[in-house]
């Protein structure tokens, strides 16, 4: 099976000091956050290669525990979201029989929200909210409000 990555020309990745990533396809306007284990099988899929290539180069350069399941689990995922192509047959691993085999590294996450979603999000949570005084709001109780020096 031969994995490679889609369109890389609209991406912008952004690398997070503990491995994780953010990538922003800026075609779509969709926002992508992978933690530091799918970060990795996002660079061993730098260049063309296959499921026991991105396995390999997970395991050099982020943990020697790292399974061919696992990297398969990421490069799936990188599918279902669009960012990669596989092509060849997959292993069709059970859900389960790969969950089962992950003890010892994380669970490879990628999730994806569109700029209008993460506004959305934004606005629910009182994170744009437009005030002059631009003072910081806390929920402080008014018992501890004082301060005793």
């Amino acid at each position: 099976m031969l994995v490679e990555r889609l369109s890389t020309k609209d991406l912008v990745v952004n690398s997070m000091p503990d491995g994780s990533r953010v990538i922003r396809n800026s075609k779509n306007e969709t926002v992508f956050a992978l933690n530091a284990t799918a970060g990795a099988a996002w660079d061993a899929c730098s260049s063309a290669t296959t499921i026991a290539g991105v396995a390999e180069e997970m395991r050099r350069s982020f943990d020697p525990n790292v399974t061919d399941d696992l990297a398969e689990a990421c490069i799936l995922q990188f599918q279902e979201k669009n960012l990669v192509s596989i092509s060849g047959s997959t292993q069709k691993h059970t859900r389960r029989a790969v969950l089962a085999g992950l003890s010892a590294v994380a669970l490879p996450l990628v999730v994806s929200l569109t700029v209008g979603e993460q506004k959305a999000h934004a606005q629910a949570a009182g994170s744009n909210d437009e005030r002059s005084d631009r003072t910081p709001r806390a929920s402080v109780p008014k018992d501890r409000q004082k301060f005793d020096f």
